[in-house]
């Protein structure tokens, strides 16, 4: 009997029961995967989309809809007749009967599985501070991106009728912490939507003179392309306008400003409304529950520890894939959670059918990508490193093929056609309930959504 098939349950009379936790990459890579199998796929995710996430900077500064990074997931798995989509926050797995308990508002529902996937994804860290949330919102969800869109336009606004110059400044500073992808994304999109787009729209204040200041306690900005593109976009930031501050730690963050300290101790404060965290991440609290159940371990960023088949302890049935699994080597990035999915559905099918199982996942770096600001970006494929406008070029490609759907790409490729040549972005609407929705639901607790909707009294 090939190898890892004795623990399949007696499914006789049925299909085999994959259950897979999440719309993000790995999940929604893991089902496509597992199209052709003998299999009953349930697909569990809290929202009804799946999000390119590497695309929500541009969701946050108006050059796109969410609609054109998010498609629905049933839409794409429509033609897939083994796969059912179920709205849903999964809040318990339960290792031992293999079921996993999930809720959509207050209704509580059970699923069985024979095999399990979770790839439910990360969340921001803010390193122990979470308080720094209410005035700092990440970038991880469509809601995140709204927040901070409604958060950017409306600091203009507010400084236009704003007459003490001393607040107005603190409306037009934007404070970028973590020098990332996104945190360099956002840093080049703000700028750019201050000294381009708003150009010419307000009578009391120039939006030119807007400040946007990226910080981060590494001494270069993108750590992993190296130092060469490191300088490169630290110098194309600078000409932009960006002040960059490296070697900086956020030590306070309230509604007024943050507080820096520097390697040589000094610190420094800077009065900033707008606040974006692009800083770290956390790994799903579904990690937690797999590992009080299994023994497998937590990694500092709460993402699960995996064995060489991206399974945990003692459960050979249950792969963890994606921003949830450490896997020494793989990078949280789309491509991870993308091979990885690809991975476990080979394993599925291959205990199904009764053949040897692949060898120890391994994961190919296919390269990093980001850009910095129109026409400019940097690219690094193994030794090859690109900047520029070919680099650019590159990264409009690369993103072009991976957005799901042919009626995104579409009016993806026109947004940025629009954006690009007019400097003009068409998704400008912010309402006040974007950008205070999360903290009153967050204020209110868990469940209150559905004693909302319902009309129910909040205790």
């Amino acid at each position: 009997m090939a190898r890892g098939v004795s623990f399949l349950p007696d499914y006789s009379g049925r299909m085999h029961r994959v259950v897979i936790i999440g719309s993000g990459f790995g999940g929604l890579f893991a089902a496509k995967a597992l199209k052709r199998a003998d299999v009953e796929i349930t697909l569990i995710a809290k929202t009804t989309h799946h999000l390119f996430q590497p695309l929500l900077y541009q969701v946050a500064t108006g050059v796109l809809s969410e609609g054109e990074i998010a498609p629905a997931t049933r839409e794409i798995l429509r033609r897939q007749s083994n796969a059912q989509v179920l709205l849903g926050l999964v809040e318990d797995v339960d290792l031992n009967n293999r079921v996993v308990k999930w809720r959509f508002h207050n209704d509580h529902h059970e699923t069985p599985y024979d095999t399990l996937i979770v790839a439910a994804g990360a969340g921001q860290s803010y390193f122990g501070n979470d308080h720094f949330r209410t005035f700092a919102p990440g970038m991880k969800t469509i809601d995140d991106a709204l927040e901070l869109r409604a958060r950017i336009l409306k600091s203009f606004e507010i400084a236009e009728f704003t007459v003490d110059p001393e607040e107005r400044q603190r409306l037009l500073t934007f404070a970028v912490v973590g020098a990332g992808p996104t945190g360099v994304e956002m840093a080049g999109q703000i700028r750019e939507l201050a000294a381009s787009t708003l150009r010419n729209e307000f009578r009391s204040i120039d939006p030119a003179t807007a400040r946007v200041v990226l910080i981060d306690g590494a001494d270069q900005v993108l750590p992993p392309f190296g130092p060469r593109l490191g300088r490169k976009t630290k110098e194309t930031l600078e000409k932009l306008g960006v002040e960059v501050r490296l070697g900086s730690i956020v030590t306070d963050l309230d509604d007024d400003g943050l507080t820096l300290r520097t390697k040589d101790g000094a610190t420094e404060r800077i009065e900033a409304a707008c606040k974006v965290w692009a800083a770290g991440v956390q790994g799903s609290e579904l990690g937690k529950v797999l590992t009080e159940q299994s023994g497998a371990e937590l990694d500092r960023a709460g993402r699960v520890v995996v064995d060489e088949k991206l399974s945990i302890p003692g459960h050979p049935e249950v792969f963890v894939v994606g921003d949830m699994a450490a896997v020494p080597g793989v990078p949280g990035v789309a491509q991870g959670a993308i091979q990885g999915a690809r991975y476990a559905a080979n394993v599925i099918k291959a205990r199904l059918e009764h053949r040897p199982e692949p060898a120890a996942f391994s994961y190919v770096d296919k390269g990093s990508m980001a850009t910095i600001s129109k026409f400019a970006a940097v690219t690094q494929i193994g030794k090859l490193q690109l900047t520029g406008f070919i680099a650019w070029l590159a990264w409009l490609f690369l993103h072009l093929l991976y957005i799901a759907g042919f009626k995104q790409r579409i009016t993806t490729l026109l947004s940025w056609f629009i954006t690009f040549v007019s400097n003009g972005r068409a998704q400008r609407v912010v309402t006040n309930q974007q950008m205070v929705g999360r903290l009153a639901l967050e204020r209110l607790g868990s469940g209150s959504s559905g004693k909302l909707i319902h009309g129910e009294e909040l205790s």
